[in-house]
């Protein structure tokens, strides 16, 4: 990633944004997205120090208690981690999450993260999936909130004793909203530390647009800290979904993957006294995507299995930026690693002159 970044002097000309941001900076913490982000992009978006935190994708539970090699399958942070919990090589917290509706097998497993070192945990009530609802697993659980009461209090009691936090991701609901407020204020009365509300039901999985004004009703029904959610792919987005939900923290998920530098974008916003930074430039988003290939490639994993994965960031990349829309065109087809990292680095989409790549690759 560039090291040097430029500014733009002219505050937002809207006139909210310029009142005293600094003021009511709030947490930023990275989403997990199922096959999308793991540690090497939790390493890579977190490198800057713009995040507060970030969660794992989940472990899936059914009916027994896991072997710790799941667990750091998953949050392979765990092998390092020391009393404070896991974290990113540029020490933002990681929190671990967890998946299923079985309260006892949930409760074991979380036994079994916090044996490996996890002080952090996270149950999903949000994953919109089919695959893992038909399974009863995520949103699914929405339909019933005394569901969501008896896995958030199984795995609450077991955190509780051991001094790690617990906390609940949350949807509107499934079909429609009206358990949204009754979900909530089940998982506080399981012992939920905190509440991150994804800001659309399960049946509108990510279409736009996202509800943040519902999760202002939530936090005016309950007393824990709530995080908004869902829909934030710019800093307009970003003060748009604090002003309509009144939450001071804030989850980035798919954002974060179409603009690497959207956290640090917020920050600065923030703390220069309502400066804009400046576009993220395609050097930029290249280099992070040669470092992740980089890295998977270190990894042992398959050049095919890295172009896909590649193209599937790019994707998200290109819905918002006019060059990864280009390079994406030129390399859609493209399924050998070196070529489509050149392609990636060349200084014209299609061109054949490229920076060299990284020696490892």
């Amino acid at each position: 990633m560039a090291q040097s970044l430029s500014y733009s002097g002219s505050p937002f000309s809207n006139t909210s944004f310029s009142q005293s941001p600094s003021a009511v900076a709030g947490r930023l913490g990275l989403a997990p997205m199922e096959g999308v982000i793991d540690a090497d992009t939790r390493a890579l978006l977190s490198e800057d120090g713009a995040l507060d935190w970030c969660v794992t994708e989940f472990v899936r539970v059914v009916d027994a208690k896991l072997p710790p090699r799941v667990f750091l399958r998953h949050c392979p942070e765990l092998a390092t981690a020391a009393a404070f919990g896991p974290v990113t090589p540029s020490s933002t917290p990681v929190t671990l999450q967890l998946l299923g509706s079985d309260p006892e097998a949930l409760a074991a497993n979380a036994e079994q993260a916090i044996a490996q070192g996890a002080t952090r945990l996270d149950l999903n009530f949000g994953c919109p999936a089919k695959t893992v609802n038909r399974h009863d697993g995520g949103a699914s659980l929405l339909r019933t909130p005394i569901r969501v009461h008896a896995v958030v209090a199984a795995v609450a009691d077991v955190g509780h004793r051991a001094g790690v936090t617990v906390n609940a991701k949350l949807r509107l609901g499934f079909d429609d909203k009206q358990l949204a407020l009754a979900c909530a204020q089940a998982a506080e009365a399981g012992g939920a530390d905190e509440l991150v509300v994804h800001a659309r039901t399960r049946r509108e999985s990510y279409r736009p647009p996202a509800h943040w004004e519902w999760i202002a009703r939530i936090r005016a029904a309950v007393s824990v800290p709530v995080v908004a959610n869902g829909d934030i792919w710019s800093l307009e987005d970003y003060w748009k979904a604090r002003t309509l939900s009144g939450c001071r923290d804030v989850m980035l998920g798919r954002g974060m993957l179409a603009d690497p530098w959207l956290a640090r974008r917020i920050r600065h916003w923030q703390f220069s006294g309502g400066e804009r930074l400046l576009a993220t430039p395609w050097s930029a988003r290249s280099d992070m995507l040669c470092r992740y290939a980089e890295a998977k490639r270190l990894a042992g994993m398959p050049d095919k299995v890295i172009v896909s994965l590649l193209k599937q960031w790019l994707n998200i990349m290109r819905g918002r930026d006019p060059e990864a829309a280009s390079r994406f065109m030129a390399l859609r087809r493209e399924t050998a690693l070196l070529p489509f990292l050149m392609g990636l680095s060349a200084s014209e989409p299609g061109s054949s002159s490229a920076r060299p790549v990284s020696r490892a690759i």
